[in-house]
């Protein structure tokens, strides 16, 4: 799971990089370049390409595109460490869907976890000032999608391969990013090349170490150590571009990820 995160974080770190490159373009190099490995590995391991509940793995696509770009265009105007901390409120998002999709209850502790991120946010925009609220409804709404993602997935369920649910999450977002950004593209130079092919690269170990990090070890074990994409991600803001932080902020991001960490937790042990 460490190198999970820290795969993650490198991602992120590059998509705050690219500042001259529009966020659909980078949707496009994310998705294209982990086509390669998705594909691959299905050829490989002879798994039916176009999966069983098709309309399901569309539509997951359609959300997770959604959430992607929303989350590469909040970057544009917040410290990284903060999106990707806001960007984690997806699972609280996720649990009031599952309420009203999927039957299922919220225990009135995982209610006190929730309350206590949200009072994270409240803290981080109140006493920050300098914080975008353009850049915070964008990583809100990539939030909420990114909840959505977590239902169709579990209406999914084991019915079709991760690979193949991945896979066509990056067709897609390769076919909508492609189109997006046909009037801004911009034609990379330089280190832009290997940076735009590395988000691929990244993306794609980050979610397959997560993955076996799973398949080995307890849920509650491994759940909670995935927020250190934000400690990552947030020391790389500080060093690569010299994002500054004040108190409130580490106060809110710590209220958030603590919470998150206290649910994971909680859930786990249930």
């Amino acid at each position: 799971m460490l190198i999970s995160t820290l795969a993650f974080a490198c991602m992120n770190a590059i998509v705050k990089h690219l500042t001259d490159i529009g966020a659909f373009q980078i949707v496009f190099f994310r998705s294209v370049s982990s086509l390669f490995f998705t594909f691959g590995y299905l050829f490989k391991n002879k798994i039916p390409i176009l999966g069983n509940n098709r309309k399901l793995l569309v539509l997951r696509g359609l959300v997770g595109v959604i959430s992607m770009t929303l989350f590469f265009m909040s970057t544009k105007y917040l410290p990284i460490g903060t999106a990707v901390s806001l960007r984690y409120m997806a699972p609280i998002f996720a649990a009031v869907f599952a309420i009203f999709f999927l039957k299922e209850k919220i225990k009135p502790f995982q209610w006190l976890f929730f309350i206590m991120a949200f009072a994270g946010v409240i803290v981080l925009k109140g006493f920050d000032a300098d914080l975008d609220v353009y850049g915070l409804i964008l990583i809100f709404i990539s939030a909420i999608f990114s909840g959505l993602v977590y239902i169709v997935i579990s209406k999914i369920g084991k019915g079709d391969h991760p690979v193949v649910v991945v896979n066509y999450f990056m067709v897609i977002s390769t076919i909508l990013g492609g189109l997006l950004s046909i009037g801004n593209w911009v034609n990379p130079v330089g280190l832009q090349w290997p940076m735009l092919l590395g988000l691929g690269l990244f993306g794609y170990f980050g979610q397959v170490y997560m993955t076996k990090a799973f398949q080995i070890a307890a849920t509650n074990q491994v759940a909670p150590l995935k927020y250190l994409e934000v400690i990552f991600t947030l020391l790389l803001g500080v060093l690569l571009f010299s994002e500054i932080y004040t108190l409130y902020s580490l106060l809110g991001i710590a209220m958030i990820i603590c919470g998150l960490v206290l649910n994971a937790l909680y859930k786990g042990k249930k």
